[in-house]
């Protein structure tokens, strides 16, 4: 089993998530996903990310922070999160988790926690 395959499956099973995909944000490919949330087409969601993920990092260069400094970008639907985490080290440069999260059943702080396990996998 590739090394993406067990963090997907790993970030499944983290309570509240319905849906998560490993994305390029250089190539805007999505090297992996799972889970199948309600009306959303999980590709194009982790795709379209990729532009969130390009100008958040270019505001903070903007600004003068490091990149490394991000540790998620958080947002808020009516009956979801969707919480991005850029892989920033240098052995993962250019690669993101994206995570569809069940509003009423995420724990972000939880989730977070795995996150920063789940990064170390990959």
């Amino acid at each position: 089993m590739s090394t993406i395959a067990a963090a997907l499956r790993q970030a499944m099973r983290i309570d509240g998530v319905r849906g998560v995909a490993v994305v390029d944000y250089f190539s805007r490919m999505t090297l992996g996903a799972l889970g199948d949330p309600d009306g959303l087409d999980l590709d194009q969601a982790a795709c379209g990310d990729t532009d969130v993920v390009r100008a958040k990092l270019s505001a903070m260069e903007l600004i003068g922070y490091a990149p490394t400094r991000l540790k998620d970008i958080l947002i808020t639907l009516d009956t979801e999160y969707h919480l991005i985490r850029p892989l920033l080290r240098r052995a993962h440069e250019g690669l993101f988790l994206y995570l569809v999260l069940d509003r009423s059943s995420a724990e972000l702080e939880a989730v977070r926690k795995e996150l920063r396990r789940i990064e170390d996998l990959l």
